[in-house]
This record gives structure tokens, sequence and C-alpha cells, in this order.
């Protein structure tokens, strides 16, 4: 299968780790709640198994409960956890305190809230391997530089003297990756270890982990909600849905031959482009371009156009301005999709900024449909702005949490005096059938909404003043899969029945594949690629261009159609 080590087959003999109709439960104010319901898994010496399913499913709480790190509201209500024949459920704090970091070791998934920002990385890592006897105050500067190392942090001994704020996300990870195997632990739990860097960065993080625990021979608990992750880097697969595992077995069969409906389904819907091998249908959808081979070609009617866009921003301390966008040129198709891909820092989001006119180039041009955005003013402007709406990344935090789902959508009609109140109205309820949100939403809150319940609702508001182009800054990358594709499909569908145009900006290889028709992949603020999707993906030509589509989890199976 072309495996990472990071994905050992199992041991023979007695399971490392023995879970047993397990249930967990919390306690709320409407009573108590089953998260997990009898659970069975098993994890072999040095074996790496992955527990996969969307947020909600149970696969984080089955982890902590193996750690013993249930939120205080939660217990163990049923059940057997065993770590080498050693009961764990009902053992004491400070068994558990002995447990932690010695036997079981954790990497948590969101690095800058699980590392202390008031002290030191060294300190932190030396705080562990203090606590844990494997360092004496004499020689633990040296072993956390010896620690930090073995994760791949260069520059280690200096490092070791900075605070996380000073970190890249990639970095920080690194770091508590170091934590988390300081101690040589028999068992790590990785839970969502890389979902929040890019997927250069992610590949880089991976690899050294399972370097690390191929090394020392450690098993791993990897949770995550990406299917093409999970098959490329463990041996098994552990699916779970609703609190109950639907489905396990070896990756490559899960992918090839899912038995459960939900398993049939994270399959089908999983944006990785190793996944989609299997069913290459998926990137098969005739485009515009297709149906015109045999016809006379079609003069392209370029909704966007931009050229040699650049913005500088001036830095304190230094005489040179930092070039955040540097002579960048591309256009949009009037109906179609042209996506911006590059790792973080690449510039795509600050070009988006300045299509949107929420920032202004410092040398270039943007024209929307022939007319130099820079010059517009008044009424103009009013005009540019209905015609052109953004959907944000974070569905929660770009909705207003006191406004009711009908006032945030009826907002942009309000604001530019759009019909009656009567007219505005029906608006409103057409818009929230067009994106598939009952009408019963009109009169909740953000916070009574799923997070796929919430974008359709930003959709819905992007909707309001009948726009020409649609600025997506990275709208389903806080999304679980099924979800994800669920919005994906409603974009597509959207763009047809409106002929909508959409600049879609990501990180998201996979996701880019099966949305847009163009692709600009940028780097350092300049466009290092720019062509048709299908090229790209089936040509890259220029070298960074491939190590992004070689990063794409995934990548590493070799499974047959």
């Amino acid at each position: 299968m072309g495996l990472m080590p990071f994905a050992s087959s199992p041991a023979a003999g007695t399971p490392l780790l023995q879970v047993r109709d397990l249930a967990v439960e919390f306690q709320t104010i409407d009573g108590s709640v089953r998260a997990v319901e009898g659970v069975d898994l098993d994890l072999a010496a040095g074996e790496t198994v992955a527990i996969v399913g969307e947020s909600g499913s149970g696969k984080s709480t089955t982890a902590m409960a193996v750690i013993g790190l249930l939120a205080g509201n939660g217990r163990v209500a049923e059940g057997s956890i065993r770590l080498d024949g050693q009961e764990l459920v009902g053992a004491s704090e400070s068994t558990m305190r002995g447990i932690r970091g010695a036997q079981i070791g954790l990497v948590p998934q969101d690095p800058m809230s699980n590392l202390n920002p008031t002290s030191k990385i060294g300190t932190q890592v030396a705080e562990t391997l203090l606590a844990h006897g494997l360092a004496t105050k004499k020689d633990v500067d040296r072993k956390v530089v010896e620690t930090l190392a073995a994760a791949g942090l260069p520059n280690a001994e200096d490092r070791a003297k900075q605070y996380p704020h000073e970190f890249s996300g990639g970095m920080r990870q690194r770091a508590l990756i170091a934590i988390g195997l300081a101690c040589n632990p028999r068992l790590l739990i990785a839970d969502e270890p890389t979902s929040a860097l890019d997927v250069t960065v992610q590949k880089t993080i991976l690899d050294q982990l399972g370097r690390m625990t191929t090394e020392l021979g450690t098993s791993v608990l990897l949770i995550t909600h990406d299917l093409g992750l999970a098959a490329e880097r463990a041996a098994r697969v552990v699916v779970m849905h609703r609190g109950r595992i639907v489905e396990q077995g070896p990756a490559r069969q899960i992918l090839e031959d899912p038995q459960h409906p939900y398993t049939q389904s994270l399959v089908q819907a999983a944006p990785s482009v190793a996944v989609a091998r299997l069913r290459p249908e998926a990137f098969a959808a005739p485009t515009a371009s297709d149906a015109q081979t045999d016809a006379a070609p079609k003069p392209v009617d370029n909704i966007v156009e931009v050229e040699g866009l650049t913005k500088l921003y001036k830095v304190r301390g230094q005489k040179q301005d930092f070039a955040a966008v540097q002579d960048v040129s591309f256009a949009i198709p009037r109906g179609e999709t042209v996506a911006i891909v590059g790792e973080s820092g690449s510039g795509k989001t600050t070009t988006a900024r300045m299509l949107l006119k929420v920032v202004d180039p410092t040398e270039g041009t943007i024209r929307f449909d022939g007319t130099d955005v820079a010059s517009l003013k008044g009424r103009q402007l009013r005009e540019f702005r209905q015609k052109v709406q953004p959907i944000f990344q974070d569905p929660y935090s770009s909705l207003n949490p006191m406004f009711t789902i009908e006032r945030i959508v009826q907002e942009p009609l309000d604001f530019y005096n759009r019909g009656s109140a009567k007219d505005r109205a029906a608006r409103v309820r057409k818009l929230l059938d067009d994106v598939a949100l009952p009408e019963s939403s009109l009169r909740r809150y953000p916070s009574e909404l799923s997070g796929g319940q919430r974008q359709r609702v930003a959709i819905a508001r992007a909707l309001a003043l009948s726009p020409e182009l649609i600025v997506c800054d990275e709208p389903v990358s806080a999304l679980d899969v099924l979800v994800q594709d669920q919005i994906l499909t409603l974009l597509r569908d959207l763009q047809t029945e409106y002929g909508l145009s959409y600049l879609f900006i990501s990180h998201d290889l996979a996701v880019v594949r099966l949305i847009s028709d163009y692709v600009c992949v940028m780097k350092d603020g300049k466009l290092v690629e720019a062509a048709s999707s299908e090229e790209i993906f089936t040509n890259p030509r220029d070298p960074y261009t491939r190590n992004l589509l070689a990063s794409i989890p995934g990548n590493e199976l070799d499974i047959a159609v």
C-alpha cells in the first residue's frame, strides 16, 4: 500500500489496549446524556489505529476516557479499559497521573490553547520530564533540547527559550509532540493533531510523528475526521457514528468496500484525491469547456480581470516594505469558479480582500465588469458592494450572535432598502429555502444551529442582494467532511441556478479539485502557476505545486480503482 511506517500491523498476543463495552455519559441541565455506547476496541503493541467520524460521533470522548481526561461532568458509566492488563476504569487520580505521560501520551488538537502562553517552551517540556523522574534539575536543560530536537525542531536550544506565540502553528504542534513523547509512552493518543495546519506542514508533522513512534515502538490511537489521512497513516480504521462503532477493519478494506451506510457516505463525501481515485466519476463532471470541444470556441466573458496586483505593508523597524502580494494577474470567467490555493502567508486572503475593496492595492488594477474598482465612489461603489459578496471561514464569528437568523439574512436588504417590508420577508423565506433551511430557523439564533447550518445562513445572506460574484474565503475548512460535501454541492447548485461566479480561497487542494474550474497557486505573495483545474491536478508544472499535491492526505495510498 505504500504506507508510512506509522501504520504498523498488529502484533501477536494480548492487545496493549483493550476497551470493552465502553459507555460514557455526561450530566447536563437536561439530565444524563450518553455520548459513547458499547464501544469495543483493541490496539496491539506498535500498531496504529485511527478512529474517524464527524463532530459528535464520540471519537474524542472515547480517547479522553482512555487517558482519564473526561470533562468534569463526564464519567465512564459502563465497561472496561485495560492498558497491558491493568484496569483503568475506577483507578484513582494519583494512579492515572502516574500513567499519563509515562505510559499514555497525548498530542491534542489545538496547540495554542494547549500550551501555556506565559511559559517558555523548554520550561513546559522540563515540567513533564521532571514530573516523571526522567531528568534531574542538573541535566534537565540538556534533555529538553534533545527532546525538542527529536521532534524535529531546528535550533532546539534557542527554541527552548521562546514562548508559544513566537512559534508558527507547525512548530507549536512539534512542541506538543515533544511533550507527548517525552516519556517514551507505550501508547500515544493523537487527537486531530494536524487539522489546523496547511497540507505541507501537516505531512511534515505526520511524517515526523510516524518516525518517532516507529523508533520508540509506540502504539498510536489517531483521532481524525479525514478518512484519507486515516487510511494512509493507520493499519486499521474504526468508524464511529452517534457514539457507537458502526464499522472497523483494515484501512484498505474500509475504503474499497465499506459496508455500513454511514461509512459509505464518508467515503463518498471525503474530498481526498486518494479516496476520489476509487470513484473517478467525481472528477468527470462536464465543464463548460468540455461542452465546447467540437463547437466553435466561445468568446471569454470575464467578470473580473486582475493585472499586476501588488500589496506592500510597512514593517516597524525595517526599511524595506513587506510584499504580501506581488505582481499577481488572473481573470474570473463569468459563471465559473477560480480557486486560489497556497499555504498560510501565501497572499491568497489579501488578494481576496483587495478584490472585495476592503484593502486598497499598492499597485495594479482590478476590473469588475470592465470598470476599474479603484475608481468606484458613491453610488457606483454601493452598486459594486451589492454585486460582490463574501462568505467567510468561520460561520459563527461572521454571524451576529445577538440577531435571529431572519434578521441576519434580511440585514443587507434593509441596509440597501430593497423592496417593501413584505417583499423582504418573502425574500428571506425564499433564501432559506434555497439553502435548504426550514422556515422554523427564522426565529432561532446562530448558537442554536450546527456549523453546517450556520454556513448555510452565511450563504443565504451573501445571496440576499442577488450578487454576480461571491468571494468564498475558506468556506468549508471548519466543517466536517459530510457537511463540507453538502456545502460544496449547495454552492455548485446555486452557481448553476443563478449563474454565479466564485473566487474560492483555500489551502485544501482536495476541496479545490471538487469545486473549481481554474486554479491559481500562490507562494510567498507571488503567483507560481495558473491553469485549468484538470491541468493543475494531472500535469502540475511548478515544483511548489507538485509538492502541494504530494502533501494531500491519502497520496501515500496505492488503491486500485
